[in-house]
C-alpha cells in the first residue's frame, strides 16, 4: 500500500540546467495525484516513469508560472494519447478564465471532459474525498491566491481481536457492527444460588475487542509561502511536509519582501506541528551547492532532507499487532 512523494521539479521561479519549475507526483495505493504542474512536467513524468493515463486528479497551489506553465502541454498530450476519463483539476478560482481561453484557442481535440474545481478557503477546508483518501486545501501567504494541500489517509476499518470471538460467542453481526466502532449490547443470563435464571443486559465495549490495523498516514504540501504561526496548526502530527526553501537565512529579509520561506523557517514549521520529516525545495537559482540550506534547516529540525529532481519520499506503513 503505497504512499510515496516524487518530486520532479525544485526550482523556484528561474529554472536551471539540474533544476525544472514545481511539478511533483503523490502516489497513494496506486492513484497518481499530480501537484502543481511547471513547465517540462510531463518530460519529467516521461523520464521517471509517470503514467500519464494513472492521473485523476491535479491540484494547482497558485497561479503564477513556474507552477502551471507545464500543464497546457499535457493536458493535450493526454488528449493525444486517447484518453476519454474525466480529469479533475483543483485550483484558485482565477484558473476558470484561463482554462477556458485554453479550450476556447486549442481544446479543439480534446475529447475527455475536464471538471474544474475552484479553490476558495480561509480556513482548512477539504475539496476531495474517497473512500480512502481526504484532501485538504488551506490558504498561504503568498503573492495573489495561493493554497497549500493536506493529504490524509482515512482511518481503516477495525479489526477485531479473533481470540476473543469463540469465548464470547460473537456472531457475524456482533463482528460487523464492532469493526464499525459500536458497543455491542445484547441480552445475557446466568444461574444464581437458588437454580434461578437471571437475564440481564450485556455490553460489549469496542475499545476492549477491536484494533486499529495501521496508522493512516499524511503528507502536507506547503509551497511558497511566508511563514506564518497558523500553518503548523493546521498540519500537525503530519508524517511529511515539502516546504517551500527559496532560500537560506542569510537572505531572510528578501524572503520577506518576495513572501517565501527560508530553510530555517521551513524547520521551524516542521518542529511546530510535530511531523515526522521534512523535505525541502523550491530553491532559489543563486544556489549552485545546497549545503548551508541543509545544515541550517537540521539544526532546528533533524529529520530534513532536500529535494532533488526524481527522488522518491516513502512513508512506510505502521501496522498495528492485535
Amino acid at each position: 500500500m503505497e504512499f510515496s512523494f516524487l518530486t520532479m521539479g525544485t526550482a523556484s521561479a528561474l529554472p536551471t540546467a539540474n533544476r525544472y519549475p514545481s511539478a511533483h507526483i503523490l502516489t497513494v495505493r496506486e492513484r497518481l495525484f499530480l501537484i502543481d504542474c511547471g513547465e517540462g512536467a510531463q518530460m519529467q513524468m516521461r523520464k521517471f516513469g509517470v503514467s500519464f493515463a494513472k492521473i485523476d486528479n491535479i491540484f494547482i497551489s497558485h497561479l503564477h508560472g513556474d507552477h502551471l506553465f507545464g500543464l497546457f502541454g499535457l493536458l493535450f498530450t493526454m488528449a493525444m494519447g486517447g484518453r476519454t476519463a474525466d480529469l479533475h483539476i483543483y485550483a484558485p478560482g482565477g484558473f476558470g478564465k484561463i482554462l477556458s481561453f485554453f479550450m476556447d484557442q486549442f481544446g479543439e481535440g480534446i475529447k475527455y471532459n475536464i471538471e474544474f474545481h475552484p479553490i476558495s478557503c480561509k480556513e482548512p477546508l477539504q475539496i476531495f474525498d474517497s473512500r480512502q483518501l481526504e484532501v485538504f486545501a488551506f490558504p498561504l501567504v503568498h503573492r495573489g491566491e495561493t493554497y497549500g494541500f493536506l493529504f490524509k489517509e482515512k482511518e481503516p476499518q477495525l479489526n477485531v481481536r479473533k481470540h476473543l470471538i469463540e469465548p464470547y460467542k460473537l456472531s457475524l453481526y456482533d463482528i460487523a457492527r464492532l469493526k464499525e466502532g459500536k458497543d455491542i449490547v445484547r441480552s445475557a443470563s446466568f444461574i444464581d444460588d437458588d437454580g434461578t435464571e437471571v437475564e440481564y443486559e450485556e455490553t460489549l465495549k469496542n475499545e476492549d475487542f477491536t484494533y486499529l490495523p495501521y496508522k493512516p498516514r499524511s503528507f502536507a504540501y506547503c509551497t511558497d509561502t511566508l511563514p506564518f504561526k497558523r500553518l503548523a496548526g493546521w498540519i500537525k502530527g503530519v508524517d511529511l511536509i515539502y516546504h517551500d526553501s527559496t532560500y537560506t537565512k542569510e537572505f531572510e529579509e528578501l524572503a520577506k519582501t518576495t513572501l517565501h520561506s527560508t530553510s530555517e523557517a521551513a524547520a521551524c514549521c516542521a518542529k511546530e506541528a510535530g511531523a515526522g520529516k521534512l523535505v525541502l525545495g523550491h530553491y532559489s537559482s543563486r544556489y549552485k551547492s545546497l549545503d548551508t540550506m541543509l545544515s541550517e534547516a537540521r539544526e532546528v529540525f533533524p529529520s530534513t532532507e532536500l529535494a532533488k529532481e526524481g527522488m522518491k519520499f516513502e512513508i512506510e506503513l505502521e501496522k498495528f499487532k492485535e
